[in-house]
């Protein structure tokens, strides 16, 4: 069932996408630090980072919730099993597994490991938002004069693939180098 709607209005599927796994994240998250006070009677900074890196992760989703109606989850999969039990389960379960650990084992980072894994994360959250900003951009009007610069292949379906930018150069990386690892 593609478009599962509750009255005219809400669309269960695209609700699911977000906002239950990820805010159960969030709060997940936030029980464990409070987990690691009451085991050791302090938050470790990795645990600090750990639960500020994953909300500001949450918090831009459901800020730029929007753009997650360019995805695929939401323009060819359906609402079935696979979408209701990642979204309650998997996400809130298993991407907090980060600070589930560090709620039994207090981890204290030096002042050089902080200032390296926020300069790390800087980089790489400027990078994700970067490159999804182009994305959403590009899906939601391609002819766009901004993205005039922008390459692009037509796929199969008729739609058009972004190969340049942020994006495909994100989007290269990530699908070659698993692939020349293997090789």
């Amino acid at each position: 069932m593609l478009r599962s709607l509750v009255g005219s209005e809400m669309c269960i599927r695209d609700s699911f996408e977000l906002r239950p796994g990820l805010i159960g994240w969030a709060v997940l998250n936030a029980a464990m630090a409070a987990k690691e006070w009451d085991n050791f009677g302090s938050v470790s900074s990795a645990m600090v980072l750990v639960n500020c890196f994953q909300l500001t992760y949450v918090v831009d989703a459901l800020w730029n919730e929007a753009s997650i109606l360019t995805t695929m989850d939401i323009t060819t999969d359906g609402f079935g099993f696979m979408l209701a039990f990642g979204d309650l389960a998997w996400v809130p379960f298993t991407y907090g597994m980060q600070a589930r650990y560090l709620a039994h084992t207090q981890v204290q980072l030096s002042s050089v490991h902080i200032f390296a894994i926020l300069a790390v994360k800087l980089l790489g959250f400027t990078i994700f938002r970067g490159a999804n900003a182009q994305k959403n951009s590009f899906r939601t009007n391609p002819n766009d004069p901004a993205l005039a610069h922008l390459k692009a292949m037509p796929t199969e379906r008729g739609t058009k693939l972004l190969i340049s930018g942020w994006w495909g150069t994100v989007s290269y990386t990530h699908l070659t180098l698993p692939t020349k690892r293997i090789v």
